[in-house]
């Protein structure tokens, strides 16, 4: 096992383009780091770099204290799992598990344990002599996983491993990499766009947007403190409401005609922000003066969603589904202070 450390790593193409704009951060010895971001934000070439699949522009690539900028992507030490699986068609399963050993030389008898070793952690047992179009996506997966396993790496590197499958399988596949990683240890990076994964898989994530980093934390921390606007959307689903206002007094947000309570911190009186609510953070309050003049509302089984109004802009609650009637036309809401993230209006950055 290893730790990486990143430092100052930019990405720019022939043209002057510029995919990856000065990331730097370290993963310890047996993490586990998501990589998430929308497409396009750089994530999958960062990963590239750190695989060698892409050259780093500049900066400074190091796995467990050895800069490999300039070292072969086989001798890297690295495991990579694609989106695609990659899998030779023309090979049973066991002889695309073995492949990259016995391109080492590794010995047969060697080969034929550390693949069955893999193969029970998979649970691919009795899959071993088939071929790859006789297997399920989920199975194929699971081989491109085992293949990675064989080899014993420093480092595992996911690309979008899950994005081929369909909901239920995802769900499956998540719970297993969990555990896979739970059991081995090994550091890993894995790359996605979904939050859900993020969330669920990470012991850091790093959220992404346009080449930079927008924030480095803990799955509760980047969710419970985002950092930007950016983050406080894309984490968390559904979304934050963010709502134009304005900070009326020292503990109050004007939005629209309605008051807010929360904490302003130094932000000046007068100071236009965005003000941030995350839908399941909304208690439902008979009779309150804070009220959301409801549009419709939107059944998810475990609970549901209220879409209208507040102040005169877009907002969603989320509630169980016996805590009041689908039909409502306005509620009453209490918001906790602790729960209002105020963000700088022109730059939506965190106050």
């Amino acid at each position: 096992m290893a730790d990486v450390t990143l430092k100052d790593i930019r990405k720019v193409y022939p043209g002057g383009f510029e995919a990856v704009k000065g990331i730097g951060f370290a993963i310890p010895d047996g993490g586990f780091c998501v990589l998430v971001g929308p497409s396009g934000c750089g994530k999958s070439t960062l990963l590239r770099m750190i695989a060698g699949l892409e050259r780093i522009s500049s900066g400074e690539c190091r796995i467990n204290g050895r800069l490999v900028n300039d070292v072969e992507p086989a001798d890297r030490d690295i495991a990579m799992v694609f989106q695609n699986y990659a899998l030779y068609p023309h090979m049973s399963v066991y002889d695309n598990m073995a492949y990259g050993l016995r391109n080492r030389k590794t010995p047969e008898d060697e080969i034929r344990r550390r693949v069955a070793d893999a193969a029970k952690i998979l649970a691919i047992e009795p899959l071993l002599e088939r071929r790859p179009r006789a297997l399920s996506g989920g199975q194929r997966q699971r081989v491109a996983m085992g293949r990675a396993i064989v080899r014993k790496p420093q480092v595992f590197l996911f690309d979008e491993p899950l994005s081929n499958l369909d909901a239920k399988l995802r769900v499956h596949m998540r719970v297993e990499i969990k555990k896979l990683h739970k059991s081995l240890g090994v550091t890993s990076i894995y790359v996605t766009h979904d939050q859900v994964e993020a969330m669920t898989l990470a012991d850091m994530i790093v959220v992404m947007n346009a080449g930079r980093i927008e924030q480095i934390g803990t799955p509760l921390e980047v969710y419970a403190r985002p950092e930007s606007t950016f983050v406080a959307t894309f984490i968390g689903s559904p979304a934050m409401n963010l709502l134009k206002g304005s900070v009326a007094d020292a503990g109050t947000v004007a939005v629209g005609g309605t008051r807010i309570s929360c904490e302003t911190g130094n932000a000046a009186t007068g100071t236009e922000v965005l003000v941030g609510i995350r839908p399941d953070e909304v208690a439902l309050k008979p009779g309150a003066p804070l009220t959301v003049d409801v549009t419709f509302a939107e059944e998810l089984g475990p609970s549901r969603l209220y879409h209208g109004t507040l102040g005169g802009q877009d907002m969603v609650i989320q509630v169980v589904p016996h805590a009041a009637d689908p039909a409502a036309t306005r509620l009453g809401i209490d918001i906790p202070a602790r729960a209002v993230h105020l963000f700088d209006a022109a730059s939506g950055r965190r106050l």
